[in-house]
């Protein structure tokens, strides 16, 4: 395989709840004029595939380049029907859905399909006063439950917690939720696009009839799962010297981190994984390899090969640059350990999402 960072296309996704935060506040450039409430910077999801858009593997599918280099590409050993996550920016200018995704014995069992959703939310931007609803309150019966979602009265069964930029919420696969207005994102999820949703009109604000209505709310309170109460986390610390890099959840699907840096922050050689990466802030990064460089603009994405060996990510301009970093981790070596090395409790670490530890 050509080792090299791979730029992609990405999809925009038009739904009800965005207006124009991507481009307006993260600054993406060349999307369509209107809504725009995602962009999914990084997919292999079957009706949304992204190809290549530099270097010798340009017009390539990535999802042809992960069949044909699955230890190169994703890591040393692994093997799978895609690309195991789904980056993507979203504008909630608006207040999403309140909806769950399958858990991967849900989206096996029910819907056929591999894997379910399990997904963690970086909030880039946030309104003063934004919030989330996430997860459902202590003794909620089914028929509370129903009674509520009829009514749109979220609050009465589902806690609410305010949110800043910076924080991040890991919510896995079976938790109700919602978040919104005034609020922009960085998401990193397992790719899936298996979802329910108790509210009456559809993603794109279409009202819907009472009969399609309560079959939904049925049909989500059977995947409902209530063993797990997403909060906002900030993250814990790993470096805070002239760069500081966050680790901001992490689970067996994805660990999301946050890099601030004000000087070249290097990468070592990953050959069990790779490394996506999306320049979340104002400047532009280089990113320096042994193979030659590419640059990454605002709101711009790439995948770092597992085989890229070891990679410079160099500030661009006079100002900081910001960078979310996303991976399938091992989580005992690149989550636990060095952050119980770091001084952080079992408590703290558990707090970033599904750490077993």
């Amino acid at each position: 395989m050509e080792r090299y960072p791979l730029k992609l296309t990405f999809h925009v996704r038009e739904y009800s709840f965005g207006e124009r935060l991507i481009p307006e506040v993260l600054g993406k450039e060349n999307v369509p004029d209107g809504v725009v409430a995602e962009t999914w910077e990084i997919s292999d999801y079957r009706d949304a595939r992204a190809g290549v858009r530099n270097g010798p593997y340009a017009g390539r599918a990535l999802h042809d380049l992960v069949g044909e280099f699955p230890d190169e590409l994703v890591g040393e050993g692994w093997r799978g029907p895609h690309f195991p996550i789904l980056l993507k920016f979203l504008d909630a200018s608006h207040m999403l859905p309140v909806h769950l995704h399958a858990d991967d014995e849900t989206a096996r069992r029910k819907h056929g399909e591999p894997h379910g959703k399990s997904e963690a939310w970086h909030i880039l931007w946030a309104e003063p006063g934004a919030s989330i609803l996430a997860g459902i309150k202590e003794g909620s019966s089914r028929e509370e439950l129903f009674d509520a979602f009829k009514r749109q009265d979220y609050d009465s069964v589902m806690p609410r917690y305010g949110i800043r930029a910076g924080d991040t919420v890991y919510v896995p696969g079976g938790i109700l939720h919602t978040f919104g207005p005034g609020t922009l994102i960085a998401e990193v999820q397992q790719t899936s696009d298996l979802g329910q949703f108790v509210m009456p009109e559809d993603l794109y604000g279409n009202r819907l009839d009472e009969e399609q209505w309560n079959a939904n709310i049925e049909a989500t309170l059977d995947e409902l799962k209530t063993d797990f109460m997403p909060r906002p986390n900030p993250g814990l610390a790993l470096e805070n010297g002239a760069n500081r890099r966050v680790i901001c959840c992490a689970g067996p699907h994805f660990a999301l981190e946050r890099w601030t840096l004000s000087e070249p922050h290097t990468e070592p050689a990953h050959p069990r994984r790779f490394v996506a990466l999306s320049n979340v802030g104002e400047t532009e990064v280089e990113i320096e390899h042994e193979g030659g460089g590419e640059r990454l603009g605002r709101a711009e994405s790439c995948v770092l090969p597992a085989a890229i060996g070891e990679a410079r990510v160099v500030p661009g301009g006079a100002g900081e640059a910001s960078v979310v970093a996303c991976y399938v981790p091992d989580l005992e070596g690149d989550v636990v350990g060095p952050l119980r090395q770091a001084g952080y409790s079992d408590e703290e670490i558990r707090g970033l999402g599904e750490v077993d530890v």
